[in-house]
């Protein structure tokens, strides 16, 4: 069973006037094996900033991560990202990036094969795993992007706005697609995204950050993740108290955007 603990994590960002932003500020908190957790918040509240340290792109200021008992100094296999835009290998083949790591760790391909098969059959690919990823769609290259990472066999995935550039029915589809991986995998996943009902949606655990400095403001334990896992998300959306969780959360989000305005206002009087 993998635990992921935060641990009293601060980022402060030294700036060339001798000033600093303080990005995060005394974050903790406990991610047990399989947990989804979506983090949702107003622009500069560290959401970027802490999924960039729990992969260990960035060292934090105070505090540290640990994982399966040893603390996160840097990169690692165990640790998988997905971002915004896949960062794919665009002229190779859909099968090719998928089993990019394998291949870089020196398995041997009737080692990776077989997964990589199965895993582009979970993401709806398997018809396309000749195709050079820039003749796919944006959808289509998210399902890369996730094919890959599962590939490597991390046991926490981190998501960075995922579907954010996706349309409408595309990111839909493609929310139902993470629930259906997170059970079937039972791995471990943090998602950032700034949609309050992509949240809801994909989060058993919902966190909301609050800005400067970045902290946790409020944490919910929610059933709509489990209860989207195959059906459809419309009908869950429909449910009364996703309703009322939403409407709480966007006028809570909305409330301190309120107040990040007003202290630039003072700021620039």
């Amino acid at each position: 069973m993998s635990t992921l603990n935060i641990e009293h994590l601060s980022m402060r960002f030294d700036l060339p006037n001798g000033g600093y932003v303080q990005a995060l500020e005394d974050v903790t908190l406990e991610l047990k094996s399989g947990e989804l957790m979506s983090v949702l918040g107003p622009s500069g509240c560290g959401k970027t900033t802490l999924l960039n340290i729990v992969a260990g792109f960035l060292a934090p200021t105070e505090g540290r991560i640990v994982l399966n008992g040893h603390e996160v100094t840097g990169p690692d296999a165990e640790r998988g990202m997905v971002f915004q835009q896949g960062a794919l290998f665009e002229w190779m083949s859909v099968r090719d990036n998928v089993s990019f790591g394998p291949r870089m760790k020196g398995q041997r391909r009737a080692e990776y094969a077989a997964n990589v098969d199965h895993l582009l059959e979970i993401v709806g690919l398997r018809d396309f795993k000749e195709k050079s990823v820039y003749e796919l769609s944006g959808g289509m290259q998210q399902r890369v992007a996730l094919a890959r990472c599962l590939a490597n066999d991390p046991d926490v995935i981190l998501m960075d706005e995922p579907l954010g550039a996706l349309d409408a029915l595309t990111r839909e589809k493609m929310q139902g697609l993470v629930l259906k991986l997170w059970k079937e995998t039972g791995k471990t996943i943090i998602l950032i995204t700034h949609s309050v009902e992509e949240a809801l949606l994909l989060g058993e655990r919902l966190l909301v950050m609050a800005p400067r400095p970045g902290r946790i403001h409020r944490e919910y334990s929610l059933p709509f993740a489990d209860m989207g896992v195959g059906k459809d998300l419309r009908e869950v959306k429909k449910h009364p108290e996703f309703a009322e969780k939403r409407e709480e959360i966007l006028s809570m989000i909305w409330d301190m955007e309120e107040e990040i305005m007003g202290r630039t206002e003072e700021a620039g009087a």
